[in-house]
């Protein structure tokens, strides 16, 4: 591929391939199983990025392993219902088409896993979109980077990646163990835990313990929600650039390690968010940096503004599952929003709420169920919006760089109850309102 024999486009895909394999001095190449192609926003792509792809796609740059699409910056197909200017939807689908012309399948979401893209327990898998990254590694034991847009496609089309990071094993190893002595009750709740724990270890790898009154699962495991899951890993990966975390009980790989964290002279870790000097710890030494988590209000302080009306609320980031849009339906029933509701999903998500007549009972009550999309990544800053409230720490913790929004954060809960009543519904222990 390198030589030219395959094409044009093929040698300059294996060329960035090379080079971050060199630049990371990786030993060899690995067969990756599927690729997940972010930077498919137009608002994040710009000219440079669509005239980079079209090129490629004219080229005729075609993928050889299952790949698919990050979310737009739109609902591909209900993108005037959202305010979406005619000109952004143009570009927009130019996008689209390049993509979908090399072979990329349009699922346009962060989670792949649910709608049919599960590798296996060891798969090297190229995927892109930091939440996805960190369920794929964390919960399903793929092994991926956090790969970029260019280096995502051109894994896709040369069927391989440089092995090096999280694709070796040693590179899995935790570098914090995390000692978490508060209760953890719902998904924003691990949200907050999920901002505290990643500003303080950066891109490491931290072993959770997870202490009092969770829930038992199945065999007697202390076992968070799928939800749960999604929304610390998203944090996570945002507060921080966690790409794999392991919770003790619950994880595939945390039972890998009981020599790592049940050593002794745990380096203390910081409670005042120094992250450069817990990584520079965990770098320095075989030891690990150890963390107490005993509460969670610095997170959701951090997370919230004081604010009382709440003109826009988005739920769905990560995207929203099954569960998550019937429990907002079962919530809104007999209700009417006052503030904008956005819930945003995959297609084939949407489509299996539309199937069951949760949809419908969202819309009924004046909510809106887009798809292909998600507020990250899509141009609310033109929309008018000035106060959000999101059950998403990700959200939260990206909102002001993305569209100078204030946002308030809670759960699901509270966030349909502060869309019916127009203002703020949530409230913390300790004085948090």
């Amino acid at each position: 591929m390198l030589a030219g024999s395959e094409g044009q486009v093929v040698r300059q895909a294996m060329e960035i391939v090379a080079a971050l394999g060199k630049i990371y001095e990786a030993e060899e190449l690995v067969v990756v199983g599927s690729a997940q192609i972010a930077g498919v926003s137009y608002k994040n792509l710009g000219e440079a990025g669509l005239e980079f792809l079209e090129e490629w796609a004219s080229q005729g740059a075609r993928v050889r392993v299952p790949a698919f699409a990050n979310p737009a910056g739109m609902d591909l197909q209900r993108w005037r219902e959202m305010g979406i200017r005619s000109d952004f939807a143009r570009q927009q689908q130019r996008v689209v088409d390049a993509l979908s012309s090399m072979g990329v399948q349009l699922t346009c979401t962060c989670t792949p896993y649910l709608v049919g893209h599960v590798p296996k327990a060891g798969e090297h898998v190229a995927w892109s979109e930091s939440s996805a990254v960190s369920f794929a590694n964390s919960i399903l034991a793929a092994r991926t980077n956090r790969e970029g847009g260019p280096s995502a496609l051109a894994a896709a089309i040369t069927g391989r990646t440089a092995a090096y990071g999280l694709h070796v094993t040693e590179k899995r190893r935790p570098t914090h163990r995390v000692d978490v002595r508060c209760q953890l009750l719902n998904e924003a709740d691990y949200g907050a835990l999920g901002y505290l724990v990643g500003r303080q270890v950066c891109d490491g790898v931290p072993y959770l313990r997870l202490w009092p009154d969770l829930p038992l699962g199945e065999a007697g495991l202390r076992r968070p929600t799928q939800e749960q899951l999604m929304a610390l890993g998203a944090a996570l990966a945002a507060s921080g650039a966690v790409a794999l975390y392991h919770i003790e009980g619950v994880t595939p790989e945390a039972d890998q390690w009981p020599g790592v964290v049940e050593q002794q002279g745990l380096r203390p870790g910081t409670s005042t968010g120094r992250a450069h000097d817990a990584k520079v710890q965990a770098e320095s030494g075989a030891r690990l940096t150890e963390i107490t988590i005993g509460g969670l209000d610095e997170g959701y302080a951090a997370l919230n503004s004081p604010l009382g009306e709440i003109d826009f609320v988005s739920l769905g980031c990560p995207h929203s599952t099954l569960e998550d849009l019937q429990r907002a339906a079962l919530l809104l029933d007999g209700h009417r929003v006052r503030a904008t509701l956005w819930i945003t999903t995959s297609r084939a998500v949407r489509e299996r709420a539309e199937r069951q007549g949760v949809v419908a009972r969202i819309e009924a009550a004046g909510g809106q169920v887009f798809a292909d999309t998600c507020l990250v990544v899509a141009p609310v800053e033109e929309l008018g919006f000035k106060a959000m409230a999101t059950n998403s720490a990700k959200a939260a913790f990206y909102a002001p760089g993305l569209s100078s929004l204030q946002s308030r954060f809670g759960t699901l809960e509270q966030c349909i109850q502060t869309a019916i009543e127009g203002r703020w519904a949530g409230s913390r222990p300790g004085g948090m309102v």
